[in-house]
């Protein structure tokens, strides 16, 4: 597309950032001779018609809601169009990077920086509060560095605009888990002290380089935004009450924006603010006890940017396997980033109450007030949008992946003397920019698109038998054996799991690792997936540092063919354009 002229007058010259609803193209405008950011709407390419009209929705209200703030440190909205049936956004260009693009790169910022910053995105969310408009995605991601020296608060994709009818689903939850308040958790509506607590996670991740929350899964994380206190900042110097302040669990306990903007102009100055320790709680003596198990799986599917139909897993579901069904598989890669699919989970798997032993009895009640709250969020047939956490399951076209006629797993493939893929297997070219082989009728749907991660499956019969490749540009181990040994510490509590074997090999030329498992699927998580499984997952790493999954479930009864199905799999994969 480098080159495309859209609207008539903005050319498209190179992608500058991309996120799961989409990417950014920096662009010149040939009418005012000026260099723009363009915003091009690509999570609309993989949804259905309904999740579509959502996204673009959402994307007009973008548009609607940073034009309403005028204020120097929220980026500029130029234009809106329309282009290939898809709104496009006219965004002033910002030469830098992002606060997250920052903490990546140095480890984590300087205190007094770290306010200065702070201070701006503040003063922006001052602005759009004032205009009615409460931004609901505050994280590092979404504040740009200008190489000026400015701050620029972006992303308004999810705001919520006051007066305007509501966009979302019926119970879905937006933001980005890592940085979602406690009483949005609890199902609450959110208010401008909302914004407010996200910019004090967003704080704390820049002056020590991680979450304040960041646990093994979303349900978990969500777990401890509400129950948990942070750990205490290390590198905050000055800005650690600030933080402390805003990281309050009660919105009405936390400093509003004129002491929030008072108290970080004080650490800006390398001073500790004289008006935070009234917001900063006396800290108990008593010994904290044990928090449930990090590693409980999340449960259920969800509305993200954004797929759907569930399947169940460790990560969707307490039966599933390490790709994030009950079929088996796991989620892999970080919660940055946005997504949404319809879904409805079982509450009853989703998370239960932790075991009595070592727990008190006030941890146990807030556990069971939380799973109440979860509960409410996923059940009955509402969706929940964890940015960057996606649980949906689509083919290309939006629509759900439907059984197909012929080429299933349980088949007997045509095998050849020389152990070469069958030649009625054929070649798929899938729009991400690889390359396999695979047995005819086989449907694709999209499980994941979140910002670096991609996940794409590929299945016969809606799921019973099943692949998934799992693409991360940006992946959080060096080493695939000990990222699945990792996950495989997220499968513990799958009924009967059982190592086959996970060991290191090389995988064309890479240095990568094999893991083959079983477990029992349960009824309630799928008539159709219920039952003994097994899955096997090779999982490499490219020379530019891109991780590759390549994962295949199917029941145990059916694992001699798919065994083979994936031997043959592996021989055709080419990674192509993708990573």
């Amino acid at each position: 597309m480098q080159g495309l002229l859209i609207a008539g007058r903005y050319r498209l010259a190179d992608i500058i950032g991309s996120g799961g609803m989409g990417r950014v193209w920096r662009a010149h405008d040939e009418v005012l001779h000026r260099a723009v950011a363009i915003k091009e709407l690509t999570a609309a390419l993989y949804v259905s018609e309904s999740d579509q009209a959502v996204l673009l929705a959402r994307t007009r209200a973008e548009a609607r809601a940073a034009a309403r703030i005028n204020h120097s440190a929220v980026v500029t909205v130029h234009d809106v169009l329309e282009h290939d049936g898809r709104p496009w956004i006219v965004m002033e260009l910002v030469e830098g990077h992002s606060l997250a693009d920052e903490v990546k790169e140095r480890g984590r910022v300087e205190p007094r920086e770290a306010a200065r910053i702070g201070l701006w995105v503040l003063r922006a969310l001052r602005a759009a509060h004032g205009a009615g408009v409460l931004h609901r995605d505050i994280k590092p991601g979404n504040v740009l560095l200008g190489r000026d020296g400015r701050v620029l608060l972006t992303d308004f994709g999810i705001a919520q605009i006051e007066g305007d009818t509501t966009i979302t689903r019926t119970g879905e939850v937006v933001g980005s888990v890592d940085y979602l308040a406690p009483e949005r958790v609890r199902g609450h509506d959110p208010g401008p002290s909302s914004d407010l607590w996200a910019l004090g996670a967003t704080l704390y991740t820049a002056v020590e380089g991680r979450s304040p929350f960041r646990r093994t899964s979303p349900l978990t994380t969500m777990q401890a935004v509400v129950e948990d206190e942070a750990t205490e900042p290390r590198n905050a110097g000055p800005l650690e009450p600030v933080i402390t302040a805003l990281l309050r669990k009660e919105p009405d306990q936390r400093p509003g924006p004129e002491e929030t903007e008072q108290m970080l102009a004080e650490a800006a100055e390398g001073r500790r603010p004289s008006g935070a320790q009234a917001y900063v709680p006396t800290r108990s003596q008593v010994t904290e006890v044990s928090r449930p198990d990090p590693g409980t799986p999340y449960g259920g599917s969800y509305d993200s940017s954004r797929d759907s139909a569930s399947y169940g897993s460790p990560y969707a579901g307490a039966q599933g396997g390490p790709y994030g069904d009950s079929r088996g598989g796991s989620y892999r890669g970080s919660y940055e980033g946005r997504s949404t699919a319809g879904g409805s989970a079982n509450p009853a798997t989703t998370i239960g109450p932790p075991p009595a032993s070592g727990r008190s009895g006030r941890r146990r009640l807030r556990t069971l007030a939380l799973v109440v709250a979860v509960a409410a969020l996923l059940g009955g047939g509402t969706a929940i949008a964890l940015q960057n956490w996606d649980s949906g399951h689509r083919d290309g076209s939006g629509g759900t992946a439907a059984p197909a006629t012929s080429g299933s797993t349980s088949a007997s493939p045509t095998s050849t003397p020389d152990g070469a893929v069958p030649t009625d297997w054929h070649s798929v070219q899938d729009p991400l920019g690889f390359k396999l082989s695979l047995p005819k009728g086989w449907k694709r749907s999209v499980y994941g698109i979140n910002g670096d991660l991609k996940q794409i499956d590929y299945t016969p019969d809606g799921g019973r038998h099943f692949l998934r490749i799992a693409i991360d540009s940006s992946p959080d181990f060096s080493d695939a054996f000990a990222h699945q040994l990792d996950l495989e510490q997220q499968l513990q509590r799958l009924v009967d799991y059982r190592r086959v074997t996970m060991r290191k090999n090389l995988y064309r030329d890479r240095e990568g690792s094999v893991w083959d498992y079983t477990w029992t699927a349960l009824a309630k998580d799928g008539a159709n997936t219920a039952g003994p499984r097994r899955a096997i997952e090779e999982t490499y790493y490219s020379r530019e540092g891109v991780e590759y999954a390549i994962y295949m479930s199917s029941p145990a009864e059916d694992w001699p063919t798919a065994s083979k199905q994936f031997t043959w799999v592996l021989q055709s994969w080419d990674p192509g354009t993708s990573g």
